[in-house]
């Protein structure tokens, strides 16, 4: 009868323990495989697009993935420095290099995700060889986009600069200017809507997209080439969390063939995948 009883009671014991273990273990492990990712402006494209990246990390590997919109540039970091997101993807390296030299932030990139070349719009030309001398172009004004809009009409052949692809370019650096052109230094969001007060604007191309610019309004397109480097697009995580496998797990299913047409048939050239982008 004692045997019997000692029987029972250890049953009892290992159904508890199990219990237990899928009561607070195992949704502790489940937790554990939600990832929120901080993104910035999202247009119905970008959505498309993440909801092929969610389903891949939920099919595949077991992630659930949570999006957070921020409004502007200047908060995803923050966020994902604090806390309170597990990763973001709106910046490229040459962002993510600058924003981590002023914050003394410890963010790292853990993967590749595409390149969107700038384009230079305008309302009043149709050619960026018809600009007016004295015409103001408008840039963004933070660090990055700002060097990048420069070194843009460094190639559309209205400005030189000082310093070389690979530095950072300010206004200051700029060393010929034979329009005389006035550079406007706006926030990179309000870069659309100055198109009515301005003869050209530098506009990245999620609030191009946002703002509906057409096609007919660009008069020069950034080229991809070697020098683009610093300008791909990227995850990024703190560098103490870089190796969690989750977070691996979304770069995975990121750089899938099945992303890469959802991309494509959302953007068609205007963003190019560049996980396994070959620069010449």
């Amino acid at each position: 009868m004692k045997k019997k009883n000692w029987i029972i009671w250890a049953v009892v014991a290992v159904v508890i323990v199990v219990i237990g273990w899928f009561s607070f273990g195992h949704s502790s492990q489940t937790s554990s495989k939600t990832v929120t990712v901080g993104v910035v402006g999202q247009t119905s494209q970008d959505e498309a697009i993440w909801k092929e990246i969610a389903k891949v990390a939920k099919d595949k590997y077991g992630v659930t993935i949570k999006l957070k919109n921020f409004s502007d540039y200047n908060q995803p970091n923050k966020a994902l420095q604090n806390g309170d997101v597990d990763l973001n993807a709106f910046q490229h390296q040459a962002f993510l290099d600058a924003w981590n030299k002023a914050n003394k932030g410890t963010l790292v990139s853990i993967g590749k995700t595409f390149i969107t070349p700038i384009h230079l719009y305008s309302k009043k030309v149709t050619d960026v060889k018809d600009l007016p001398d004295g015409a103001t172009i408008a840039v963004p004004n933070d660090a990055s986009n700002e060097s990048r809009a420069l070194f843009l009409l460094k190639n559309a052949g209205l400005i030189t600069l000082k310093t070389s692809a690979g530095s950072l370019a300010t206004v200051k650096d700029i060393q010929d200017n034979p329009k005389n052109l006035k550079i406007k230094e706006v926030t990179a969001e309000q870069t659309a809507r100055t198109l009515d007060d301005v003869d050209a604007a530098v506009v990245n191309t999620n609030y191009a997209v946002a703002a509906k610019l057409p096609d007919s309004e660009i008069i020069y397109t950034e080229p991809v080439n070697k020098d683009s480097e610093q300008w791909i697009n990227l995850i990024a995580a703190k560098k103490s969390d870089a190796n969690k496998e989750a977070y691996k797990d979304v770069v995975k299913a990121y750089h899938t063939s099945q992303v890469k047409k959802v991309i494509q048939k959302e953007y068609g050239n205007k963003e190019i995948p560049a996980w396994d982008l070959k620069l010449k």
